[in-house]
């Protein structure tokens, strides 16, 4: 028999819908059963690719004996992280604050009747092993201490303590004074002290992409003239793509890798890192167009298209790490399986290049694909032209690709979410503004007209859709990525409707979300449902911050329009987060963006005027300049805001505004590239 979350939208949720347990989803439901029966709520946060979710699921909440303490004793709430952030990250915070330990999913929490947390865990064995307490031992342990009166009064004087540091944590006092250059230098700095020389990546295993911090470093790169910097991004991104982490089949990143070499990942891939890397990746190859960075970009791409992409447009949000309830069996191999489907030269090539002919990397019994050889080695080993070699291995990953198609598919979770297709709207259009390919930018299109059609209401966003449904509040990432995903695709294919979403979602993220008092904008909006904490985070996490994109985004539409709400509210931002940015700015590489741009605003670039606009822009959108904005216009548009509004003539003829100083117009492209390369305005 179904519990109540059977009528939710979640995949996630669903999931849990044939359990033993008595399932609430988040709501005033849940939150008033627990004040009438006055017990604690057991908080079970996760998302449908999660493999400890799974896990967890299978040990305990599956098991009628666990079940029935859970019921007995807590009212039980289960949800989706990817449709409730919010929740996850109050929760994620108070776990940190009462472990000092680092959180995850599944997220167990227990809660007071008015939610606050008194005691939590990520995942719990259902026995007691490997210094692990033991979920069925667990459960009645937490009751009884919140049914002893005297251990009562002390959870409820821990819990005035917490709330006051979720606060304190996230918006210490403001500091006052000038914006400066500072926190730029400190964070590279930052960087290169935790940056691996050998693997690449920031930090050490378990190693994420860190996209937001990559390119803040190819940034820097470009502005100082930093080899170190262009260095970080080259060999981490570099190593990703030969790596286990890369799909080398069928193209797309998963999460994260559980060693420093990049070799196993966990096989989940989310829609969210692999918007930015592909954004990344193209970047990367304007700087340094090597073949490996254009073939990532082009297969992540691909991937997108063929797996990811709804028939209506939206993009889905993940893949699920399991198939069959086996971690990584979808994409694992053994060698005989591979030699069967390749000719004997394929095979020749395959073998040395993904390391088939060393010992298995995962499980110690079967062969996850990564490049152990570089293809040039490869060749001059068989003695093959490299030419030859690479349509080898091409007619080879094809064939192979094919034969994994007939294996069981792990699950896909097809909710739509708004932040997230924001964060692949960017990436295609990027992707297809470096590399000229109309499928990706019509991806992109589609995409934007999905989130406009059906998460755009009464002049406000929804965040999640799923089975024609759409739904729930949306939050500061849905309104700042969206936004920030619009002013790249207008440099792509300009549109004055995109351009006028784009104001409409600013004017809501300000009026909405901002922090009159302190500036800054809140996670929620000020007429979303009150919970335990209001968050307020600059700090960059799997995804940018969304107070960095929207103080990056307000302040690039601010130049645009000339409209100075926007760039003030970036402005505020930047200020309300000045003593984060002095005190860890490596974490908040997002809000570096926005500050280097409010530093030194960028140029903007309108192109008007006869028939060879758009190869102009074709031509500029093959240099790396970061810090500028490029509009190719129709002649017949009308309605633009100054800045944008030049006089189209019977040539091209390119405008070059920066702040309030506007260079004479300039008729030739060689011209405008030097310009725009030595940032004369």
């Amino acid at each position: 028999m179904a519990n109540r979350l059977a009528r939710e939208t979640s995949p996630y949720l669903q999931q849990h819908a044939g359990n033993p347990v008595d399932w609430y989803a988040w709501g005033e439901e849940a939150l008033a059963a627990a004040r009438e029966q006055d017990k604690p709520i057991l908080l079970s946060i996760g998302y449908s690719a999660c493999h400890w979710c799974h896990v967890m699921a299978h040990e305990s909440f599956e098991d009628a004996a666990v079940a029935a303490l859970m019921n007995e004793l807590y009212i039980n709430i289960k949800v989706d992280r990817e449709e409730r952030p919010d929740l996850d990250q109050i929760y994620q915070a108070s776990h940190a604050l009462l472990t000092r330990r680092n959180g995850g999913w599944p997220l167990t929490m227990f809660l007071l009747p008015d939610q606050t947390p008194f005691f939590g865990g990520t995942y719990f064995p259902k026995t007691a092993r490997h210094g692990s307490p033991g979920f069925i031992d667990l459960l009645p342990q937490i009751a009884a201490a919140y049914n002893d009166n005297d251990k009562r009064d002390e959870i409820e004087r821990q819990s005035v303590a917490l709330r006051a540091a979720l606060v304190q944590a996230e918006s210490p006092p403001p500091t006052g004074g000038e914006l400066t250059a500072i926190p730029l230098d400190v964070a590279l700095r930052e960087l290169k002290n935790i940056f691996d020389e050998v693997d690449g990546g920031i930090g050490a295993a378990p190693k994420f992409p860190h996209p937001a911090e990559l390119e803040f470093c190819l940034r820097r790169a470009a502005d100082v003239s930093d080899d170190y910097a262009l260095g970080m991004a080259r060999l981490t991104l570099t190593k990703m793509a030969e790596g286990g982490i890369y799909d080398q089949l069928g193209g797309g990143f998963c999460r994260y890798s559980v060693d420093a070499q990049w070799t196993i990942p966990h096989f989940e891939k989310m829609l969210y890192d692999n918007g930015p890397l592909l954004r990344l990746y193209s970047d990367l190859w304007l700087v340094d167009p090597k073949p490996l960075f254009a073939r990532t970009v082009a297969d992540t791409a691909a991937w997108v298209m063929r797996e990811m992409q709804s028939p209506r447009g939206g993009y889905y949000s993940s893949l699920d790490a399991d198939s069959e309830h086996v971690e990584g069996k979808f994409y694992v191999w053994m060698p005989e399986t591979v030699k069967a489907a390749l000719t004997a030269a394929e095979y020749a090539v395959v073998e040395p290049h993904y390391g088939l002919d060393v010992r298995p990397n995962f499980e110690r019994e079967f062969w996850h694909l990564r490049v152990t050889k570089p293809l040039p080695v490869v060749a001059k080993r068989l003695d093959l032209p490299l030419e030859h070699a690479q349509q080898l291995l091409d007619s080879a990953r094809i064939k192979l690709l094919a034969v994994r198609e007939s294996r069981v598919h792990p699950g896909r979770d097809e909710k739509v979410l708004t932040s997230w297709n924001a964060l692949m709207v960017k990436g295609m259009a990027r992707a297809a503004r470096v590399f000229g390919n109309a499928d990706w930018l019509a991806s992109a299109r589609a995409a934007v007209e999905f989130t406009r059609s059906t998460m755009w209401f009464n002049g406000r966003l929804l965040a999640t859709y799923k089975d024609g449904n759409a739904h729930l509040n949306a939050y500061l990432d849905d309104y700042a990525f969206l936004l920030d995903a619009l002013l790249e695709l207008m440099q792509h294919d300009f549109r004055l409707a995109d351009l006028e979403w784009a104001r409409a979602l600013a004017d809501v993220l300000i009026d909405q979300f901002e922090d009159p008092a302190r500036g800054g904008f809140f996670f929620v909006s000020h007429d979303h449902e009150r919970l335990l904490h209001r968050a307020k985070s600059g700090r960059d996490h799997a995804t940018p911050s969304g107070n960095g994109i929207a103080a990056l985004a307000l302040g690039r539409l601010g130049h645009l329009t000339g409209e100075p709400r926007y760039s003030e509210a970036a402005r505020r931002t930047l200020q309300a987060f000045k003593p984060l940015l002095e005190h860890e700015p490596g974490a908040h590489t997002s809000l570096g963006a926005a500050l280097e741009e409010e530093l030194t605003p960028p140029s903007i670039v309108v192109l008007r005027g006869g028939s060879d606009a758009g190869a102009w822009q074709r031509v500029i959108n093959q240099h790396y300049l970061p810090h500028v904005l490029i509009f190719a216009i129709p002649t017949q548009t009308a309605g633009l805001p100054p800045v944008l509004d030049k006089p189209p003539g019977e040539f091209v003829n390119a405008w070059v505004c920066r702040g309030v100083t506007c260079l004479s117009p300039i008729a030739d492209c060689s011209t405008l590239i030097s310009v725009l390369k030595t940032h004369t305005t």
